[in-house]
């Protein structure tokens, strides 16, 4: 199986211009691509694993990856999949989130001389003078074609700012500048991308002629992806200070059913033949899948050690109830009144739930226990000296906290 076809095989590409090209430089090594990472946060998520394995498989055939962060596009911000305008962040803020995305896309990329390169499209874009940018690059785009790209057509009903209708131009600009400067010859982006990764591929030929040799592959499921990143209670994020490796383990641990399969495809190394092979595994093996899955991720992002911790920590939560390795509140003497604090309070104070009335509902419905014991009265009250050991706090069969007074 060639390179192109493994990707097809584990269902990441969905469109792209130029197949028969674009299958001749993957598959023998001679891709030199970008997938570009706007700093909006100072953690990459689970949203991003899609790009970052992409980016390692075809490290691994030869090809060379170029990870573009967007500290000049940052400034704008994509309207993509928006249904209002992103928070301005400062240079200062965009600095630092580009310098803790290096850290952590060094555990997918080797950066190492000659093998892939990392660029911050501010050293472009913030020297660009306005009146060149509009004769040299916006001559070559049309507005009435630009407002059917579906990242613009969503926004037109609750207002889209002029600051972002220049996004698409600006990561166009991008795509035209890795060609000239690193002879970037292929682009890949979300299926939310499309448009302005055309507008790139257009871009280059414009100006370079139809002879440039730049092409567009999308990630199948990418938008699906960015919100793989999304919990009830926010982000799962790579970084271990924001999610622990236990909770980032059970986040892959507790995928529906039917998903299962598919990210074990998409983001894990492992060969095609094992996982085929899982196509037919029902009730309890979904489970031993989905224990697959959990652990190669946290390995790939934090390391054997912590994923073994991880997995065996989440095995004893759901055979005895308790385990060292999960994710912990701490109580202090102020979260106590007279020497008391009540259930509800408690479930606030772990986070299990964000307001009282919430909490109050969780405990009447059922769904609330200490350390496997039920919990259904709303006014229990706890001694401080209950949680000197810790307590696995749980709501509901995913969601739990082991509590300890610091």
């Amino acid at each position: 199986m060639t390179v192109f076809d493994e990707l097809k095989a584990r269902g990441l590409l969905a469109q792209l211009t130029d197949e028969e090209e674009i299958k001749e430089l993957i598959n023998h090594g001679k891709a030199t691509f970008y997938i570009g990472f706007d700093p909006t946060a100072d953690s990459l998520h689970v949203g991003h694993f899609m790009a970052l394995c992409l980016m390692k498989r075809l490290q691994m055939a030869g090809n060379k990856p170029i990870a573009l962060i967007g500290g000049g596009t940052g400034m704008v911000g994509d309207p993509s999949g928006r249904t209002d305008m992103r928070t301005m962040m400062t240079t200062e803020q965009i600095a630092h989130n580009c310098d803790c995305f290096k850290e952590q896309m060094s555990r997918f990329i080797d950066f190492s001389e000659g093998k892939a390169l990392m660029v911050n499209n501010a050293d472009w874009l913030m020297g660009l003078n306005y009146i060149e940018l509009l004769r040299e690059v916006g001559a070559h785009f049309s507005v009435n074609r630009m407002l059917t790209a579906e990242c613009y057509k969503q926004r037109m009903e609750k207002g889209l700012s002029f600051l972002e209708f220049n996004y698409m131009i600006m990561q166009s600009y991008d795509f035209y500048e890795l060609f000239q400067k690193y002879g970037c010859n292929m682009q890949f982006g979300g299926d939310d991308q499309w448009s302005n990764m055309l507008g790139g591929t257009e871009l280059i030929r414009r100006k370079l002629g139809k002879d440039a040799y730049a092409m567009t592959i999308t990630l199948l499921l990418n938008s699906e992806g960015k919100k793989m990143g999304k919990t009830q209670k926010g982000a799962v994020w790579l970084d271990p200070k924001k999610t622990s490796p236990f909770e980032f383990y059970q986040y892959w641990r507790n995928v529906a059913d039917a998903d299962v399969l598919k990210c074990i495809r998409m983001l894990t190394f492992l060969p095609l033949e094992e996982i085929d092979k899982m196509d037919t595994w029902e009730g309890s093996q979904l489970n031993q899948a989905k224990e697959i899955l959990a652990y190669e991720l946290t390995n790939m992002v934090h390391g054997e050690e912590e994923a073994r911790k991880a997995q065996e920590g989440a095995r004893a939560l759901f055979s005895t109830g308790n385990a060292a390795e999960m994710p912990t509140a701490e109580l202090t003497d102020e979260d106590f009144s007279e020497g008391k604090i009540d259930l509800i309070n408690v479930l606030v104070k772990s986070g299990l739930v964000s307001t009282r009335s919430e909490g109050r509902r969780a405990i009447e419905q059922g769904g609330v226990s200490l350390d496997g014991e039920k919990e259904t009265d709303i006014k229990k009250q706890y001694e401080k000296s209950y949680f000197s050991e810790g307590v696995v706090v749980k709501r509901g069969k995913k969601n739990f906290r082991k509590v300890v007074v610091k």
